[in-house]
Parts: structure tokens; C-alpha cells; sequence
């Protein structure tokens, strides 16, 4: 069997989901994949990519991703597009993988890109297998397998990480063939939706608190659009001190 692996490092807002994009929380700020045929590795993938919004110390922390290895990264179409390009028809695979597998269908949708995928969850997997073990965190299956993940929560690594689980459980359960082929993983893209209300009114108090002379037409724009214009409010001006 033939398939990447791919897994996403995430940024967030910097107000919290409330003042994010309703269906789309999240900022991609790296993407990872490794490409496995006939069980070894054949292609690798990975770039960083230039966030929109301010990376709160705990990412930076928890990534390994620096503020200047953010400066330089990538826009995120061209991410999106190269990581397209280099899955290509494969099936693709992920702990968990429908979080991820959603996360790149939107950012490919807002591109006007297509991302229809047969896949594998290995989290699935591990919880119909491996039922002795206390959980089944990657982290726990690497340890299970003796496998050491040099960067933990860095995407080509935890990608990386999960190949070698996958093949291990092949190796440890041969008989359960058809736990590891490919499905079709089911997500719908959900259309753009006007700016919230809450969005609006939060927005309006930032413009006029920091007294911005820049036309904002806030009743035109989408969610996506002021989430992005508040966290470039704040990054630039600050929040509001009570």
C-alpha cells in the first residue's frame, strides 16, 4: 500500500475562538508529510507558513517554531499548493486524521482547489487494536514501539512518527487486513458566512477605541475577513485596556 502521511502545526487567534472564524478556528502555520511506498519512505514534504495573526508564546513553546522561522515561512496558498501537488492521488493518513484532513480541505477550498481523499485513522486503528495500552496518543504508540520522535508537535516529525505506528501495527496484526485500507473520508466545506454580529460589534470598538481613520466597510465582510482584520487590529494597536 501506497500513501502520505501529512500532519498541521496550528495557530490561533489571539482573542480565542470567539473573535476567530466560526468554522475555521485555526491557522496553519506548518505543514508535514511523508510519502510511504511499499513501506519506506519515498518523498518528504515540509514547509512553515507566514501566519496572519500574532503566534502566542505557548505555540512558539510548544512547536519549537520560532518567531523568525515564522517571518520567513511561506505564503499559504503557496503551502497548499505544494503539498496538492505532492499527495497527488494518494490515500493520506493522520492520528486523527479527519482534524487535519479537514483543516486542508477548507484551506484548499478557499484556494478553489479540490482535496477529495480515500484515508486511514491511526487513532482508529490503535483503539481497535491495542486495547491493553492506557491511551492512544501518538506519543503512547511510539513508546509502545520503541520508536523515539526527535520533535514531537513539529508536522514532518509527528508525521514521520505516525508512518512508522502505521507500519508497525501492520506488522503486529497481519490478519486484521482490512482495518488499514483506505476509506473515503467525509467532509463538506461550509460556504463563507457573513461577519457575526459579536465580530461586528468588536471590531466597530476596536476601530474607534484606537481611533483608526482606515475605511472598513464591517457590514460587508465575511467571518474570515474580520477575524483577520481584528488580530491585525490587535498585533498592530493592541487590545482594549478596561
Amino acid at each position: 500500500m501506497n500513501y502520505i502521511v501529512f500532519d498541521l502545526e496550528w495557530n490561533q487567534s489571539a482573542e480565542g475562538k470567539e473573535c476567530s472564524v466560526e468554522h475555521m478556528p485555526f491557522e496553519i502555520i506548518e505543514i508535514g508529510a511523508v510519502k510511504i511506498r511499499d513501506g519506506e519512505i519515498s518523498g518528504k514534504y515540509n514547509c512553515i507558513i507566514h501566519p496572519e495573526i500574532e503566534v502566542s508564546d505557548f505555540i512558539i513553546n510548544l512547536t519549537g517554531i520560532s518567531r523568525d522561522m515564522l517571518r520567513k515561512g511561506i505564503p499559504l496558498k503557496e503551502g497548499v499548493e505544494e503539498f496538492l501537488e505532492f499527495s497527488g492521488d494518494l490515500p493520506v493518513l493522520g492520528h486523527n486524521v479527519m482534524f487535519d484532513y479537514k483543516f486542508m480541505k477548507m484551506a484548499a477550498a478557499s484556494f478553489k482547489y479540490p482535496f477529495e481523499k480515500t484515508g486511514v485513522d491511526t487513532l482508529k486503528v490503535a483503539r481497535k487494536l491495542l486495547t491493553g495500552l492506557e491511551n492512544k496518543k501518538l506519543e503512547t504508540l511510539c513508546a509502545h514501539y520503541h520508536y523515539v520522535n526527535q520533535a514531537a508537535h513539529r508536522a514532518y516529525d509527528d508525521a514521520l512518527a505516525t508512518a512508522v505506528v502505521f507500519e508497525q501495527m501492520k506488522k503486529e496484526f497481519p490478519e486484521e487486513k482490512d482495518i488499514f485500507m483506505p476509506r473515503q473520508l467525509q467532509y463538506k466545506v461550509k460556504k463563507e458566512r457573513p461577519a457575526t454580529a459579536k465580530q461586528k460589534k468588536y471590531l466597530a470598538q476596536l476601530i474607534a477605541y484606537h481611533a483608526i481613520v482606515e475605511k472598513i466597510d464591517v457590514d460587508q465582510m465575511t467571518q474570515r475577513e474580520a477575524s483577520k482584520k481584528i488580530d491585525h487590529i490587535i498585533l498592530n494597536y493592541g487590545v482594549m485596556k478596561k
